[in-house]
């Protein structure tokens, strides 16, 4: 299983990015999809989480109402729009994707939001 973020890139604060995450086999076989982010000096920490029937998601405190997180199971896809970027949303964002009890990761796309 092979899991390719794009869409990171620079992008000045307040601005937007979407992040997507490709994955090799279809996404309707994960159990559950999500964005992690690891800022330089910090630990990883999860972003947004979708479970397998878009029917439950879960964000980080700081990111609600600014990212939201989608799957394209027709497209093996699963996106993270992300509006009104803060300068603390710099970070690598990873793609990540759980099948049972096996973890999947991908090697992440830098985000950096500049003043």
């Amino acid at each position: 299983v092979q899991l390719v973020e794009s869409g990171g890139g620079l992008v000045q604060a307040g601005g937007s990015l979407r992040l997507s995450c490709a994955a090799s086999i279809t996404t309707s076989s994960f159990n559950v999809m999500a964005w992690h982010r690891q800022a330089p000096g910090k630990q990883r920490e999860l972003v947004a989480a979708i479970t397998g029937g878009s029917d439950f998601t879960n964000y980080l405190d700081s990111v609600k109402g600014r990212f939201t997180i989608s799957r394209d199971n027709a497209k093996n896809t699963m996106y993270l729009q992300m509006n009104s970027l803060k300068l603390d949303d710099t970070a690598v964002y990873y793609c990540a994707a759980k099948i049972r009890s096996i973890n999947y990761w991908g090697h992440g796309t830098q985000v950096t939001v500049s003043s």
